[in-house]
């Protein structure tokens, strides 16, 4: 992917592969999906995808899901921490970088108020 100028950030200008992995986090039922634009913001990464789940269980559901869908467009992540507890799982994919929480994971690290700058996207 080729780094570019953030704009305002809709779902009708996402990233293909950001809105195959927002997809498959819907159809496990990820809860309040964020899209985090970070071109502006960030060196490492281009977006966080932070959602959550209601069990640890749900959230490797989550994880489980996403990584096919990707996989079916030859992505593979580069690293995947936490899957083996389910409290915070994160898959980087380089470009992008998806947080699955539990709920009180996702207040007590709460991503989106530490990168507060960055124009985001609620699907």
């Amino acid at each position: 992917m080729v780094r570019t100028k953030a704009g305002r950030i809709t779902q009708r200008n996402l990233p293909s592969d950001v809105k195959a992995a927002v997809k498959a986090g819907q159809a496990k039922q990820g809860e309040k999906i964020c899209v985090m634009d970070l071109r502006d913001t960030a060196t490492f990464t281009e977006f966080f995808i932070v959602m959550h789940g209601r069990s640890s269980r749900q959230n490797v559901a989550l994880y489980e899901n996403i990584e096919r869908e990707l996989k079916t467009k030859r992505l593979k992540p580069l690293g995947v921490e936490g899957a083996g507890h389910g409290e915070w799982i994160l898959m980087d994919y380089g470009w992008f970088i998806v947080h699955i929480f539990s709920p009180p994971a996702r207040d007590y690290y709460s991503l989106e108020k530490l990168w507060g700058d960055a124009p985001r996207l609620f699907v």
